[in-house]
């Protein structure tokens, strides 16, 4: 089990009810609402991670994607169904 620690938090009244309010919706306390904080942080980090090595693949590769850095297509031909 993990090692908890209590806090202290000072939240505007305003933000604090709609806090609440979100808690209540989805069946929790502001302390799981926070607790999801811990999974928001670890996707991050592997968020950025996997951007940095995908960067770092196109780069090192020098890979080709055919557009020769010019924007052929517009929003229109994106979404043509």
């Amino acid at each position: 089990m993990k090692k908890m620690q209590n806090i202290t938090l000072l939240l505007p009244k305003d933000l604090l009810r709609k806090v609440k309010h979100i808690a209540i919706d989805r069946q929790t306390s502001v302390s799981g609402l926070l607790i999801n904080i811990e999974e928001i942080v670890i996707k991050k980090d592997l968020y950025e991670k996997a951007k940095w090595r995908n960067v770092s693949l196109l780069e090192r590769d020098n890979i080709n994607l055919g557009t020769e850095g010019k924007i052929t297509w517009n929003r229109d031909d994106l979404y043509a169904f």
